[in-house]
């Protein structure tokens, strides 16, 4: 089984794969050009992501309401005004972070961006402290 060489170390492609499908955060790459590329392919996406929406137009993957905002942040992010955004949403009434940053090869050049999104609410909760002590000595 090969290593992919990162910076930090190696891991295989099932590693990785593993990584990916296990954590509750989706991520979405998208190139230069605007152009999806890669989607995290986890049972806990919230806006889920076909193999038919690889090679996509971004704006095309999402809804109208939110395209007008996506064509902004791009364009900050390829001209390099911003490097990342974080925005809160509430999607079937659930809080939801979708934070946008921007990606750069060893040159500065930009790359493209990844779109990091999970759900917070839990993170919101009243008495957490106390909850995260229960998930210490409770296995879920």
């Amino acid at each position: 089984m090969s290593e992919i060489s990162l910076h930090g170390g190696a891991l295989t492609t099932t590693q990785l794969n593993a990584i990916f499908t296990t954590i509750p955060v989706e991520f979405d790459f998208i190139d230069e050009n605007d152009i999806v590329r890669w989607s995290s392919a986890n049972r806990h996406r919230l806006f889920k992501r076909t193999d038919d929406d690889l090679g996509k137009h971004v704006l095309e993957v999402h809804p109208g309401h939110s395209q007008g905002r996506v064509k902004q942040v791009l364009h900050e992010m390829h001209s390099g005004d911003r490097d990342s955004i974080k925005i809160l949403i509430h999607y079937h009434k659930q809080p939801i972070s979708i934070a946008f940053y921007a990606l750069h090869d060893d040159q500065g050049k930009y790359i493209g961006c990844v779109e990091v999104t999970q759900p917070v609410g839990e993170m919101q909760e009243r008495g957490s402290l106390l909850r995260n002590i229960k998930q210490v000595f409770n296995r879920h």
